[in-house]
């Protein structure tokens, strides 16, 4: 018999009929909305129990609230719960325990403590909260404090414990070895750019590359960002951030999988060798591109980095970006973007994340839309000719350093919760990343 604190997870109906009666029931007025929870008193003024509202379906958060807010104390779930059900709700649980506070003096040392369920996946749970943790560290780490350097140091550290291979090619090193699109970008920077190469896993196992968009800050380059659209610019490293946090769930739970990381991870700055508007880069593709904005920088970095990756014909690349505010006009800010040239494997990947409450919205690379980053001067534009459809437009540009027959997933996505809710506080954020393991872990 478990010494803990038993959870019971209650609906309004249960809630009626059990403890209709109950005098600090009825003082507390716990109405059993779905995430409330009402502290049940013992003997002495101990807690007997917690009942916590439910919904009729679950999902993750429902316990990401009372998680900081419960007594430090140890509980355990005694509802009659499903594996699944048991494994997400302790995913949630912990996940609403993240607080990012590097910075304060003071910090909260106890939080409450929950047993592992039995029949739960315990190593899922432990390997998913600290991934999420990486994620969100690295996001709302300010910038002056994770340019590419500091980057490169904590994903060798992933790959140190995780016991995966790591290169790095830096600086002037980028243009030898023909990474030109990655070093005209970060060149203006004190910190050089560089492109992160992580490598993990059995040859023989199916070939899974994963690409992150590793802008450590954006001016916007000589199109500088108002001071508005460069407040939040610490977060434009988010896809590296997701792909890192992806590539820790993948190796610590052992898919089998042959895995590749490539994170081209620069600073778009402002200096007297920055790009200017209209110039024209080689790519490692072999063709030029038309600089029609400066701003329009993380597609220029992920272009050389995609090539790379598809030459080595994965059976799944994918890559994450925080790269359009025209994907967060159309879905908002809470909901990626998906695109991809695979039927099957979009559709998969829509199942799985509504599965996992990780879900993200599909739009159409429509081809129709080429056109629009046609250049005069070069073989192509990094920006459109029009002034809608730019996520569209967008993964186009990158599609075109896609080889034809490699399946590919584009995530664009905000990496930022602008509002807190339980399990999810306002800050940095893994966003699409839960679905990605689903759809990795299926085809191994």
């Amino acid at each position: 018999m478990s010494t803990s604190i038993p959870i019971h997870l209650v609906t309004s109906k249960q809630v009626q009929q059990q403890y209709g009666d109950h005098p600090w029931v009825q003082a507390a007025q716990f109405k059993a909305d779905a995430g409330s929870h009402c502290l049940m008193p013992g003997d002495n003024g101990t807690v007997d129990k917690v009942l916590v509202g439910r919904a009729k379906d679950l999902d993750p958060w429902l316990l990401g609230g009372v998680s900081q807010t419960l007594p430090p104390l140890k509980y355990h779930l005694a509802s009659e719960l499903t594996p699944e059900e048991a494994t997400m709700l302790c995913l949630g649980w912990h996940t609403g325990q993240y607080r990012f506070d590097t910075y304060k003096q003071s910090s909260r040392s106890k939080y409450p403590e929950l047993e592992v369920p039995d029949g739960s996946d315990g190593d899922y749970v432990k390997a998913t909260a600290e991934a999420i943790a990486l994620v969100r560290d690295l996001i709302n780490t300010p910038a002056g404090d994770m340019g590419p350097t500091q980057l490169e140091e904590r994903a060798k550290g992933v790959a140190d414990r995780c016991g995966a291979e790591f290169t790095v090619i830096r600086g002037d090193e980028l243009l030898t070895q023909n990474y030109p699109l990655i070093h005209g970008v970060g060149r203006a920077s004190e910190q050089a750019p560089r492109l992160l190469d992580l490598r993990w896993g059995d040859p023989s196992h199916p070939k899974v590359t994963l690409v992150g968009k590793g802008v450590c800050f954006d001016t916007g380059g000589l199109n500088m960002k108002s001071s508005s659209g460069m407040k939040l610019m610490k977060k434009d490293m988010g896809g590296a951030a997701q792909t890192l946090g992806l590539a820790s769930m993948i190796m610590t739970l052992k898919v089998p999988v042959r895995l590749r990381l490539l994170i081209p991870a620069v600073e778009n700055s402002i200096a007297g060798n920055a790009a200017h508007p209209y110039d024209v880069m080689p790519s490692r593709k072999g063709i030029t591109v038309e600089i029609g904005n400066t701003d329009a920088e993380g597609r220029l970095v992920l272009a050389d980095a995609l090539w790379e990756a598809s030459a080595e014909s994965p059976q799944l690349l994918i890559d994450c970006a925080t790269l359009t505010g025209a994907a967060r006009v159309a879905l908002g800010t809470e909901l990626p973007a998906l695109f991809c040239n695979d039927d099957a494997i979009a559709s998969q990947l829509l199942e799985v994340g509504q599965q996992v409450s990780d879900p993200m919205w599909r739009l159409p690379l429509h081809s129709p839309y080429r056109s629009l980053i046609d250049s005069k001067v070069a073989d192509i534009c990094n920006i459109s000719s029009g002034s809608y459809g730019g996520a569209i437009s967008a993964a186009l540009f990158l599609q075109e350093f896609i080889k034809p027959d490699t399946p590919w997933v584009h995530i664009d996505f905000m990496a930022w919760n602008l509002r807190s809710q339980p399990g999810r506080p306002e800050g940095g954020e893994a966003m699409g990343m839960r679905a990605l393991y689903e759809l990795i872990k299926g085809m191994a």
